[in-house]
């Protein structure tokens, strides 16, 4: 997730270690939640939940006459992406998504990536963006598909839950919105037209196996929290169980791990 949550939410709180968690992830699918949501040279474009800021950066890039304003609840984040920003035309702030400052109609695209599931009552935060984003100009997201599509979470949950099933609930295939079709209904249902939902897919290059194991240690997202959470001996047990998954009994070697994230658009009235 690229930040909006309670700035004191621990699972989302130290920029360093969501990078070596998401990272990696969230800059492979921002260019495409940008393609997806047409945005163009010139717009002036509001991200909600910009995290560490791989959002901004991939419209920059696709866009360089584009204007982005970035909101965040975590001011450790709005901080990392103010720092390492590629221009100035990009700018962050902590802001909260369900009621933000900005005047109705200023943007002409509103994007969420990683985000929206994470927020309390989404709904009002997609009548925030609905109501910033001028008429005819476009509000679209991305959330991953934790059920199925997240191979990386999907392999994490399963070997979590196949040595704990007590644990199942905690599971991240249970969040909102992860489901094809929800962001969709969601989108109808704040009255956004010519809603579009697309399953957006990316993969990841990891260097071995303690490249992916050792981001599940930072204590960032649900599954940080639960591995946190483990006494030493079942974290141990979890790490050779997801090894067992991810290399087999193959001496380490890099592998790629896929991703699909469900995106969706709609077009304000």
């Amino acid at each position: 997730m690229d930040g909006q949550v309670d700035a004191q939410d621990p699972l989302f709180s130290e920029a360093d270690a969501y990078e070596r968690y998401m990272g990696r992830w969230s800059r492979g699918l921002a260019p495409l939640l940008v393609r997806f949501a047409d945005v163009r040279d010139s717009d002036a474009v509001l991200e909600v939940g910009s995290g560490t800021g791989a959002l901004a950066a991939a419209v920059a890039a696709s866009a360089p006459s584009a204007t982005v304003v970035g909101i965040d609840a975590a001011a450790a984040y709005v901080a990392s992406a103010q720092s390492k920003r590629p221009s100035d035309r990009l700018t962050f702030e902590v802001g909260d998504a369900r009621k933000m400052r900005f005047e109705a109609g200023g943007f002409d695209r509103t994007l969420s990536l990683l985000v929206i599931n994470f927020i309390p009552d989404p709904e009002r935060a997609l009548l925030e963006m609905k109501r910033v984003t001028r008429h005819g100009g476009i509000v679209a997201a991305a959330v991953w598909d934790y059920g199925e599509g997240m191979e990386m979470l999907r392999t994490f949950w399963d070997a979590a839950i196949a040595l704990r099933p007590v644990d199942g609930a905690k599971d991240e295939r249970h969040m909102p919105l992860c489901g094809r079709g929800e962001l969709a209904a969601l989108w109808r249902g704040a009255g956004l037209e010519s809603v579009v939902e697309e399953g957006l897919t990316i993969e990841a290059r990891f260097s071995s196996f303690d490249d992916c194991w050792i981001p599940f240690t930072l204590k960032q997202g649900p599954a940080g929290a639960y591995v946190a959470g483990l006494a030493p001996a079942e974290r141990e047990a979890l790490r050779l169980r997801l090894r067992q998954r991810l290399v087999g009994d193959e001496p380490d070697h890099p592998f790629v791990l896929n991703a699909r994230a469900w995106a969706v658009r709609g077009v304000v009235p």
